[in-house]
């Protein structure tokens, strides 16, 4: 299955990794500040090829498509999924990192939203959400228009750059929708 949208000039749509994508997960894990406000320090730049070589990045419990923007320009990062629990019930936690060449262009907010269509039609969770850092506005702003509401501060959730910080939850439902539609 390939979800796809035209934004601008380019093409968004979420598709398999494939191996050829490896090459980006690894630049993740040991370029220093490629990912943005989520760098936790070095990772494992292996762990990716050995986890596509087990399910291709697609469990049962969680996963990853690749946001890949037209055949010229290839793909622009990758959204992912996790389960989290509240009671009983099960929900999908989610998340994007995208190159720095391709943010602030409109794909952040179209691909999420994309991810929560594709989650809410292949499996029955009533919610999805998603954390960020109370300095990223624009991915509040790009939450937002893919139709997540602020629930509220998480406190000293994340230890990053050497101290505890805080974090903002937002999440969506299966009745919410996208305030502007992806497609």
């Amino acid at each position: 299955m390939i979800l796809e949208e035209v934004v601008t000039d380019v093409s968004v749509r979420l598709r398999p990794v494939v191996e050829d994508d490896l090459a980006m997960f690894r630049r993740f894990a040991v370029e220093p500040g490629l990912i943005g406000l989520d760098w936790s320090g070095f990772r494992d730049a292996q762990a990716p090829a050995r986890q596509f070589a087990i399910d291709g990045f697609l469990g049962d419990d969680d996963g990853r498509l690749m946001v890949d923007v037209g055949d010229e320009h290839g793909a622009a990062g990758y959204v992912s999924w996790r389960p989290g629990t509240l009671g009983p019930a099960k929900h999908w936690e989610i998340g994007i990192a995208l190159l720095p060449a391709w943010r602030g262009r409109g794909i952040g907010w179209r691909a999420q939203a994309m991810l929560c269509d594709y989650l809410f039609t292949h499996t029955p969770v009533q919610r999805i959400q998603a954390g960020t850092h109370p300095e990223n506005v624009a991915e509040q702003k790009a939450l937002e228009k893919a139709g997540f509401q602020l629930e509220g501060v998480i406190r000293s959730c994340e230890f990053r750059a050497g101290q505890w910080r805080d974090g903002y939850l937002y999440s969506r439902l299966r009745d919410d929708v996208s305030r502007e539609s992806p497609r």
